[in-house]
């Protein structure tokens, strides 16, 4: 699949509601397709991620606990669309329930509020079938069963005051943009001529994008067979594909036989600027889920290395390249410690695709904001130096290494990139996008401007981070429509 958010942390109190969740919950008496039973699921999930789950964890969860396919889709949209208005729903309670339900009747309002804040231009659903299912999930649980009049009460007294109520919780800036107000600081301060623009892009669902196989057929053929399928779809780089409305994997033409993977564009780029070629010994370092890991057994003949640390990860790796019909030497280990798995032998191209904070691909991944601390980038800054220093050695000379986070912060970009070539005086920095923020679509072709923060030719003394950039995949566009990454590339003199 696609990009990997790196390892999730708990996340402090988050909102009105609990950040526990109801122990056992009594039986659902609710038909399985109606709106009500996907509150009622997207509401557990919300559940779990307060308590400090991953929402794609606590939705497997869910789902499998409640036995009904016909629920997944809606359940999964409702739970992904909280996250991203997560802020705005808890203020809306606070605002209108004087004293705090049980958890799960909050997360069933948090999830009602979410679809409610939409104008019913944009809206998935009615504001009507939204409160009167609202009030049937909650009902549906013996024991709150008591709250149905209050969940009425309150949605019905939202959507009369809905511009009001709405205007005075975003006065809050937490509310006003769904972030915790750490992470909206750290934008802030790490991207200020772009912050607003990165935290709204944050808030959209990211496109599907998928990567055309360069050992089957081209991005011309493979959109040709989309249309033959009745699929619409614009060509979004080198190897991208981007369909005009998603849809399962399933359903995509030649998914199941590797023609396809799904990859957002901005990440398609680590493959081609890894630059291998024929022949070359390769090690992909950090590997899970393998989908860089099979764009560059796409690209080249190569010898090539998927490490991970975690055995399971390492499991999907296989599975991803058994689809693409592609072969790879599949090692468990820590990035930061070769005595485990090297045999010392160099290699002449590292991908260093590094656990990060994944800020870049929130509006894939909008727990991530509220299971992230502070604390973490700090945390996550130090074991990215560790990986690269353990790496560096293994670069054969006149080799490369590329550095990949998908992250927005300078702190795991730019900063570190500075802080490596600083350490190591046999590492020659090579051009790179640098900074790729996050951009959507736009209606023009209107190119988006590169600024000097976003190449490699960074001031290697500057212990600031450079000017804010929104440097695209040229490929891309003009159809630009990635996540935000970072790439840095170093040759051994």
């Amino acid at each position: 699949m696609t990009d990997k958010p790196s390892r999730r942390r708990a996340p402090s109190s988050a909102g009105a509601a609990s950040a526990s969740t109801d122990a056992r919950l009594s039986t659902l008496h609710l038909a399985p397709d109606s709106l009500a039973f996907a509150l009622d699921g997207a509401a557990q999930a919300v559940g779990a991620v307060r308590a400090g789950a991953a929402l794609p964890a606590a939705l497997q969860t869910v789902l499998a606990s409640s036995g009904h396919h016909a629920a997944r889709g809606a359940t999964q949209d409702i739970a992904y669309r909280t996250m991203r208005r997560l802020a705005v729903a808890d203020a809306l309670q606070h605002k209108l329930v004087r004293k705090g339900p049980p958890p799960h009747v909050a997360n069933v309002l948090a999830c009602a509020f979410a679809l409610l804040v939409d104008d019913e231009a944009h809206a998935a659903y009615t504001p009507f079938t939204v409160v009167d299912q609202a009030v049937n999930a909650v009902g549906a649980r013996r024991e709150f069963a008591f709250a149905r009049g209050l969940v009425n009460a309150v949605l019905r007294n939202f959507l009369r005051e809905r511009e009001t109520l709405l205007a005075e919780a975003r006065q809050d800036p937490v509310a006003r943009w769904n972030y915790p107000a750490w992470w909206i600081d750290a934008v802030k301060r790490g991207q200020p001529g772009a912050w607003e623009s990165i935290l709204e892009a944050g808030n959209r669902q990211g496109p599907l994008t998928l990567r055309v196989n360069a050992r089957r057929t081209s991005v011309p053929e493979y959109l040709d067979t989309l249309k033959a399928a009745h699929i619409d779809a614009l060509a979004a780089g080198e190897r991208a594909v981007r369909l005009q409305t998603p849809m399962p994997v399933d359903r995509i033409p030649g998914f199941s036989e590797g023609v396809v993977s799904v990859q957002d564009s901005g990440a398609q780029l680590a493959a081609q600027l890894l630059g291998a070629k024929d022949g070359m010994r390769v090690l992909d370092a950090c590997a899970a889920p393998g989908g860089k890991t099979g764009h560059v057994l796409e690209l080249a003949n190569v010898e090539l290395i998927a490490l991970e640390s975690d055995v399971q990860r390492a499991g999907r790796i296989r599975e991803n390249l058994e689809r693409l019909g592609l072969e790879a030497e599949i090692r468990v280990g820590d990035a930061g410690d070769p005595s485990g798995w090297s045999d010392g032998d160099p290699f002449d191209r590292i991908l260093a695709d590094v656990p990060c904070s994944a800020s870049g691909i929130v509006r894939r991944h909008p727990d991530i904001r509220w299971l992230r601390r502070p604390s973490d980038i700090a945390a996550l800054v130090a074991e990215q130096r560790r990986i690269l220093a353990a790496l560096w050695p293994l670069v054969a000379t006149g080799g490369e290494l590329l550095y990949v986070t998908c992250s927005i912060f300078p702190e795991e970009g730019e900063l570190q990139a500075q802080w490596f070539g600083a350490v190591h005086e046999d590492a020659v920095r090579l051009d790179a996008p640098g900074q790729l923020l996050p951009t959507a679509a736009r209606a023009s072709a209107g190119l988006v401007p590169d600024s000097p923060g976003g190449s490699n030719a960074a001031n290697p003394g500057s212990e600031t981070a450079p000017p804010a950039c929104t440097t695209s995949n040229r490929e891309a566009e003009p159809f630009a429509d990635h996540d935000g990454f970072f790439y840095a590339r170093f040759q051994k003199r």
